[in-house]
């Protein structure tokens, strides 16, 4: 009878042992979701390049209709695979589908955007000798391609970014006309970051970094329109992974020293790079404050910053040579070009909810002083703020006066690196500053106010640019008609009911958006303080389509330069067939 039960327990014991030596355990139900999930964003957008293949490169289509069937068994086998090597395997049967479809589309969708062909255009520059910044190249622009307008009543036609982008570019004009060469840049530039990115994260989280780069078409669009942006973030991914660990034990080290140079290539490239290396540096400087003291975290600050510079300053050299008045001009350009409100942030409500503000400027200034107060708040409470470092900074752009999705949307890999690679332990013992003020028995009172006393200063600006009001009372006294539907001239009453002389410029649009300026043909351009002007004001290429959609409502905006204001109003010019359509506010 022992015998027996030893024979029946023995086996048991085995099987046990043996389970619990098993190198392959099964993965976590989560890491087969996140598979999963990555596995099902790359429908996205697919089928529209696929139908462009079948219209016009069959050999793209079929390459498409291959990554189909690849989606569909690594959807199933996401679900029935029973080991984690098997998973991590079709993790990177995932990876490989995704970047075989952004290559396909490039292919398709080539030609970019405005940035593409002015990045394009800039490496010409430099191949031939000619100077690159300050440099207005208009015939680049129309047939499609966008327009920045500003509120001078022209357009930006320079290239405004550092010059990393057409230096990399410059090898590939031989890739035709137009912004392929850009775009191509971008796009291997993403293709590149997302690899790295996920091969940098531990494996379970992989991909994530599939679907964060590659999945729903978000990037991968940016990419083929030539965004410079794109090839910072590549850069950036290796600083952000893992950054709280930069110089653990007093030590930079040559992968610390290769991620300085990276910082400093990415704020080579573009400018968004600008407003995310200061949060970094900062919590780079508390953790190893926490970890060595004041002086140790200091001179190592002091060595990442050295290196980013040089990097940076190698890349810039050439033009900080040949051209340094308009090299600074150029780089600085983003922010002191004057580009008229767009995107969907704050502003949004003197662009399309209200009639306008005679406050424009302020939403630069409570941008910047958000800025700063995020910044300042990071220091003061690193320990709670430190894993969200590489998210605070977009923050500051909803209050822009450019604060369009892209600022934000192009830069969200470096959040799940973050989110990844920098959890809230690795800033528990961070330097967190606490003067006499905000110390004793009432220092959470004391917090408390010192963070509404940051955030003040940007939200009171906000509210002043917010609550100005339109300086300009507009209406149109008459309408010159081509046809029913096409306008060739407007006839406006303007009164300045402000306290200074205004310029505006004129521009009618379907609401959103911007569109081309209208040039004065009769009337004066500066209307004096407290006056009235009638003016003939005619749309750029001499006549305009009025919608197809009579629902559709027009609107008429005038921007002013000095100071920067916004007047706007509705009009309705379908109304009377003759001249002499009125309408007031």
């Amino acid at each position: 009878m022992h015998l027996a039960e030893n024979q029946l327990v023995a086996p048991g014991r085995r099987t046990q042992s043996a389970v619990s030596a098993d190198p392959q355990p099964q993965p976590q139900q989560w890491h087969r979701v996140l598979t999963l999930l990555a596995d099902v964003s790359l429908f996205i957008g697919t089928r529209s390049v696929w139908t462009q293949g079948a219209s016009h490169r069959l050999p793209v289509a079929a390459v498409i209709s291959v990554c189909y069937a690849s989606i569909l068994v690594c959807g199933v086998l996401a679900l029935v695979v029973r080991r984690t090597r098997p998973l991590a395997r079709l993790d990177l049967c995932v990876l490989v589908t995704a970047v075989t479809l952004a290559l396909c589309t490039w292919v398709m969708n080539h030609g970019g955007s405005d940035e593409a062909i002015l990045t394009t255009q800039a490496a010409r520059e430099i191949v031939a000798g000619h100077p690159v910044y300050g440099q207005p190249w208009p015939w680049l622009f129309g047939h499609g391609v966008a327009l920045t307008p500003t509120v001078t009543g022209g357009y930006d036609f320079t290239y405004g970014y550092p010059p990393l982008a057409p230096l990399l570019t410059a090898p590939l004009l031989w890739l035709g006309h137009g912004g392929a060469p850009a775009t191509a840049v971008s796009t291997a530039a993403l293709v590149a970051g997302t690899v790295l990115l996920w091969r940098m994260l531990p494996t379970p989280w992989r991909s994530a970094a599939t679907m964060a780069c590659l999945g729903f078409g978000f990037l991968p669009t940016y990419a083929r329109l030539g965004y410079p942006a794109i090839t910072a973030l590549a850069l950036l991914i290796p600083v952000v992974v893992h950054w709280p660990r930069i110089g653990r034990g007093g030590r930079l080290g040559p992968a610390g020293a290769a991620r300085a140079m990276c910082l400093g290539a990415a704020c080579a490239t573009q400018q968004l790079p600008w407003f995310l290396t200061p949060f970094l540096l900062a919590g780079i400087y508390a953790v190893r404050r926490g970890e060595l003291g004041p002086r140790a975290a200091t001179r190592l600050i002091l060595r990442v910053v050295g290196i980013a510079a040089t990097v940076w300053l190698l890349i810039n050299t050439y033009f900080v040579v040949s051209e340094p008045g308009t090299w600074i001009a150029g780089i600085a350009l983003p922010l002191t070009q004057g580009a008229t409100l767009h995107g969907q942030g704050l502003g949004d409500i003197s662009l399309y909810l209200t009639d306008g503000s005679d406050r424009l400027d302020w939403y630069g200034h409570a941008s910047l002083l958000l800025a700063a107060a995020l910044l300042a708040l990071l220091v003061l409470f690193m320990r709670r703020l430190g894993p969200a470092a590489t998210v605070l900074p977009w923050c500051a752009f909803y209050l822009a006066t450019r604060s369009q999705d892209g600022y934000y949307l192009m830069m969200t890999p470096l959040w799940l690196a973050a989110a990844v690679t920098a959890p809230p332990a690795e800033f528990a013992r961070a330097w967190q500053p606490r003067p006499r003020p905000l110390r004793g028995p009432h220092r959470r009172t004391a917090l408390i106010a010192a963070c509404v006393l940051l955030v003040a200063p940007a939200l009171a600006s906000a509210a002043v640019a917010v609550t100005g009001t339109p300086p300009l009372r507009m209406r149109v006294a008459a309408v010159r008609r081509l046809s029913a539907d096409v306008v060739s001239r407007l006839t406006l009453q303007v009164t300045n009911e402000g306290g200074s002389p205004l310029t505006p410029h004129f521009m009618v649009t379907t609401n959103q958006g911007s569109g081309k300026y209208w040039s004065l043909v009769r009337g004066p351009a500066t209307i004096p303080a407290h006056g009235t002007a009638r003016m003939e004001i005619r749309p750029a290429a001499g006549k305009f389509a009025l919608p197809t959609r009579p629902s559709t409502r027009l609107r008429l905006r005038a921007f002013t330069a000095t100071p920067q204001t916004l007047s706007s109003t509705y009009i309705r010019l379908r109304e009377r067939a003759g001249a002499g359509a009125h309408h007031s506010r």
